[in-house]
């Protein structure tokens, strides 16, 4: 159970002290380019397949290979203003609903709402329009809570139209897992009494990178975890965030090298490998408790790519969200984030009544509160949100899609209705045996 304190510049409201506290040392050698599974293209549409199924991960040396569910394991790659034709199938023993973190304006691919949740040996299948350039995902452990596995995700990068000048792009997917004596795995809602908690990086328990003196990359670190807030460092090396939950940010140096993820919180970096052939910059992953290394970014022994690193990078294209939002004229609702209320409910107990309703083309502030003893992470479907300053005059600049709010806090969020239709609202403790809640709102 991760137990973080407050952090007022960060997408995490956490104290970073405490939450960074003893990192000190060691990104994993793979190709930053990986082979993309295949997929078909026709009249301008591309069909994909999703397919739930059995799988096992390695996360013991020398031990056998632990049992799990997955979506597959290569990130998914595709071009902004595309429509993927899904097929959504499963293997599982269980009903099984498909999730997306990052999209925008999609209602016809909300689980629960607009998907049922299928059982074994039959498909669904629906149409995702790619709204915005980022980096999303895919889970389907909605409805994971207490079963027999948990379930991997699978990450889904959408390119823009503009070239940005980097060498390489890589998905840097940290998965958390908790594991028994036996080498088993426990699903998230379960009390995780006698197990360890084990982290991995693209499947791999250390992963590490290597590239070329003076090049660029960019590097998606998403955090898969279905509890935890996590925190990533690249120790003795520039990183400058340049997206948060899919969307563009103003660029900034993150400070220490350190990046802050709610789970689910997908932050996108530019690093330049700056030094002499051999040189390796460590990289931790800190889960509250303690540091660990979980690989490294070395220099190779190639030429380097250029004569001296790229001027720092400029924004990348936005996505057209909204320049302004009218807060003085915001439809304003009060939030508490807990299962106190009726109106939050487990997603296998979900049902269409008690929504919120926001009128389309306003702009909604929602007053989050968290009464609990724990933090608590709020993730919206649907819809990206600014995080709005202390007195409720401006916001951060960046747009979100999660958050991670502290016990006793009220956190502001402020986000443009423009997607009409019904999308769900996610909230759950930073607590392993916690119960992920789900509601709803609608835009009309």
């Amino acid at each position: 159970m991760v137990r973080i304190g407050l952090m007022a510049s960060q997408k995490c409201p956490l104290n970073r002290r405490e939450l960074m506290a003893g990192l000190g040392a060691s990104l994993g050698a793979a190709a930053l380019c990986p082979a993309l599974p295949s997929i078909g293209a026709a009249q301008g549409r591309t069909a994909v397949t999703f397919q739930a199924k059995a799988d096992r991960v390695s996360l013991r040396a020398g031990g056998s290979e632990t049992p799990v569910w997955s979506l597959g394991s290569a990130d998914l790659r595709f071009k902004r203003g595309e429509t993927l034709d899904v097929t959504f199938g499963s293997e599982l023993p269980v009903p099984a609903a498909l999730s997306f973190r990052g999209l925008d304006g999609v209602p016809a691919a909300e689980p629960l709402i607009s998907r049922t949740p299928i059982a074994a040996g039959t498909r669904d299948s629906f149409q995702l329009p790619l709204r915005h350039a980022g980096t999303l995902l895919c889970e389907a452990s909605l409805l994971g809570d207490g079963r027999d596995r948990p379930a991997r995700p699978r990450a889904i990068v959408v390119t823009g139209t503009s070239p940005i000048a980097v060498d390489r792009d890589e998905v840097l997917l940290i998965e958390e897992w908790r594991l028994r004596a036996d080498g088993s795995a426990i699903a998230p809602g379960i009390d995780p009494k006698d197990t360890t908690p084990i982290h991995t990086l693209n499947g791999k328990t250390s992963f590490d990178i290597s590239a070329p003196a003076n090049a660029r990359l960019r590097l998606r670190f998403i955090n898969s975890s279905p509890r935890n807030v996590l925190a990533v460092k690249l120790e003795n090396i520039d990183v400058r965030v340049m997206a948060i939950d899919g969307q563009p940010a103003e660029p900034f140096p993150a400070r220490n090298g350190a990046l802050v993820l709610a789970p689910g919180g997908r932050t996108d970096v530019f690093i330049d490998a700056v030094g002499l052939a051999g040189t390796s910059f460590p990289i931790l992953l800190h889960d509250g408790t303690q540091a660990r290394p979980i690989g490294k970014l070395t220099i190779s022994a190639e030429s380097p790519i250029r004569s001296a690193p790229f001027p720092p990078a400029p924004p990348l294209a936005g996505n057209d969200l909204p320049a302004q939002l009218d807060l003085k004229a915001a439809a304003r609702f009060d939030l508490p984030l807990n299962g106190l209320r009726s109106d939050w409910v487990a997603p296998t107990e979900f049902a269409t009544k008690d929504p919120l309703a926001f009128r389309a083309g306003r702009t909604v502030v929602l007053a989050l509160t968290n009464p609990g003893a724990l933090p608590t992470v709020f993730h919206l479907h649907g819809h990206h949100f600014r995080l709005l300053d202390r007195l409720d005059d401006g916001w951060k600049p960046y747009w979100l899609d999660t958050l991670a709010i502290e016990p006793g806090l009220t956190q502001r969020i402020a986000f443009l209705a423009e997607y009409p239709g019904r999308y769900l609202i996610e909230s759950v403790a930073t607590d392993w045996a916690a119960p992920r809640l789900v509601r709803w709102y609608s835009v009309a």
